[in-house]
């Protein structure tokens, strides 16, 4: 504060004012403040008076989910804070909805509070704004998604080798017809699912054009409107790839209204809950948000243990669960290319 107060040349107290939101402060003098707390990269301490540790810590981390009410992030969240609290951490969560405003509002609450470190899955295009706090020696580790315009540690699933086992699973079944049901297209996760389950039907010999392609089914619901019309349309598909749980729940609705749930067959990426007890069950390749949420856990409490190594790309495998859904074979005479 300090250092604000001397380049924009006013009193520690106006500083004070200024950030603090208080009346009385000319627009000018609040302008030359908030421009110098800006070049200075100032965040202002909200533990500043309670802090008497030397080493500064709060013992808090921020963390980043996609959604708290997503099982796969709940999961995710229930690793991180098993590992946090043998070190007497805690762990402040918040939502992101995959917003990009919403993830900034996020982080910057998580500064303000100065938490010792970020585990953070993000929306944003690009995440270079977190360049400052990496300088400063704050440990961030990305998860679920890597980051774009900046060097850090991430932990993420094998999304692209995931999807394309998934098309490869239901190649080997005989099907030529699918279709596939992708998450926001802005998210990093869902365009390497794409990629990967198109790429792998491609070096089956399905043209990439014959593939139904519907993106940005974000909800059980969108994804279940999807299916509707594909299933209601001319050409049916015989097998589905939900590219997310929450789309794979819209599918099965979707399936079991138009009494296809045994004839289409239906894989599913990340795991659903109780889809081990439909009938038939319901094949996924199920990723391990344990495993995410306690490797994203190690990193960061690796770099505050002074881990000063290049950033760190863990990926984790997925697995393919078979339960019935994703061996379900086309119908007689469908087993080729229409």
């Amino acid at each position: 504060m300090r250092q604000v107060a001397e380049l924009a040349g006013v009193a520690v107290k106006t500083v004070s004012r200024v950030i603090n939101g208080e009346p009385n402060v000319a627009p000018e003098t609040a302008r030359r403040v908030l421009d110098a707390a800006r070049s200075l990269d100032y965040q202002p301490d909200l533990h500043a008076g309670n802090l008497r540790r030397s080493d500064r810590r709060t013992r808090t981390l921020g963390l980043l989910v996609s959604s708290v009410d997503n099982p796969f992030a709940g999961a995710v969240h229930r690793a991180i804070e098993d590992a946090a609290v043998g070190r007497g951490v805690a762990v402040f969560a918040s939502s992101l909805d995959d917003d990009p405003d919403r993830e900034r509002e996020a982080v910057a609450a998580f500064l303000r509070r100065r938490v010792d470190g970020l585990i953070l899955t993000t929306a944003s295009e690009n995440q270079a704004y977190l360049e400052p706090e990496l300088r400063r020696g704050t440990p961030i580790v990305f998860i679920d998604r890597e980051p774009s315009g900046i060097e850090a540690d991430a932990v993420a699933s094998d999304n692209f080798g995931g999807a394309a086992r998934a098309a490869e699973h239901l190649l080997a079944r005989g099907h030529r017809r699918f279709a596939y049901l992708g998450d926001l297209h802005s998210i990093q996760t869902a365009r390497e699912r794409r990629r990967g389950f198109l790429e792998a039907l491609g070096h089956g010999g399905v043209p990439v054009d014959d593939v139904a392609v519907i993106e940005d089914l974000h909800d059980s619901e969108r994804a279940r409107e999807a299916l509707l019309r594909l299933l209601d349309g001319p050409n049916p598909p015989t097998a589905v790839f939900s590219s997310q749980n929450l789309v794979t729940v819209g599918a099965l609705h979707a399936l079991r209204r138009r009494g296809r749930h045994r004839d289409t067959a239906l894989v599913g990426f990340d795991d659903v809950e109780l889809a081990d007890l439909l009938e038939p069950g319901v094949t996924v390749m199920a990723q391990h948000p344990e495993d995410l949420g306690r490797t994203a856990a190690e990193r960061v409490f690796a770099r505050l243990d002074g881990d000063t190594s290049p950033p760190r790309r863990v990926v984790v495998s997925t697995t393919l669960i078979t339960r019935g859904s994703g061996e379900i074979p086309p119908p007689p005479g469908q087993s080729t290319r229409p």
